[in-house]
């Protein structure tokens, strides 16, 4: 016998674990939220202490482009990634962000469509108990049920819909540079295995930089999301199922200027836009 971690949905409903939703609101053309907003979520997060987020969908009113809409929708998300993490709430590795900009039933009243809305779940207590050697790759969970293992990042694929964003934490690149960090290397073979794994997933690669202020600079990032394409196709991934496109500096995770290595390093980051599965 040997003692492992297994996690018991240990709740009295299906709603004490299902996945809920809270809304945050902004002003016209802003990507920081309203007073009243602000004031709100700093009431929720009192409440909702052991949460984890697993999801982000951003939305705008019908003003302006739609690609410039879509880009301020993906900045309001980054805000609010950004705000949960300084309030130490725990966001999942399997974060799935999407950026709907005006492409969703729009409400007559605009000020209900500048928005994030925020999907969360309660975390699950987490309990020693005894199971045999053979059960170490499994874990029981409450009704009995027995699921394999999987990892985080497959996790992300599984969940995520056609038009979803997913963003690989820590494929990261060298400063200037399109050469991957040789730490990062397990993950873009994990990419290639979820690839392998799931013939009908079709993506698009997003590159991204840090530490450029100049939006129209995109050279670098079309180059690191080149690499990822070309690693992809090497080993076997068809053409058809892939796609790659340079954002530059136009989405960071942290403003710029950035202000630790640790915020460049985010930002010079790898991510999938799901374009069929």
């Amino acid at each position: 016998m040997k003692l492992v971690k297994v996690i018991l949905l240990a709740l009295l409903t299906l709603n004490g674990y299902s996945q809920q939703k809270t809304q945050v609101f902004f002003d016209f053309n802003k990507d920081t939220p309203t007073d009243k907003s602000n004031q709100d979520l700093e009431t929720w997060l009192e409440q909702n202490t052991n949460i984890e987020i697993v999801k982000m969908i951003g939305y705008c009113d019908s003003v302006d482009k739609r690609d410039y809409n879509k880009d301020l929708a993906m900045r309001r998300i980054n805000t609010m990634v950004t705000a949960l993490k300084n309030k130490n709430i725990k966001i999942s590795d399997a974060l799935v962000l999407k950026a709907l900009g005006k492409d969703f039933k729009l409400s007559k009243n605009q000020s209900e469509n500048r928005k994030v809305e925020i999907f969360y779940t309660t975390i699950p207590i987490v309990k020693e108990e005894q199971v045999s050697e053979e059960g170490k790759d499994t874990y029981n969970t409450l009704d009995g049920l027995v699921a394999t293992e999987i990892s985080a990042l497959e996790n992300k694929f599984i969940k995520a819909k056609k038009g979803d964003l997913i963003r690989i934490n820590n494929i990261n690149f060298f400063f200037n540079s399109e050469k991957i960090m040789e730490q990062s290397m397990p993950l873009l073979e994990e990419l290639l295995q979820i690839m392998l794994t799931y013939p009908k997933l079709r993506i698009e690669v997003h590159g991204h930089i840090c530490c450029n202020p100049n939006p129209m600079d995109t050279k670098l990032s079309y180059r690191r999301a080149l690499i990822i394409y070309k690693y992809l196709a090497s080993h076997g991934i068809p053409n058809n199922r892939l796609a790659y496109k340079g954002i530059g500096s136009n989405l960071p995770i942290y403003p710029l200027p950035e202000r630790t290595e640790a915020q460049r390093a985010a930002n010079r980051r790898v991510e999938i836009l799901i374009m069929d599965k």
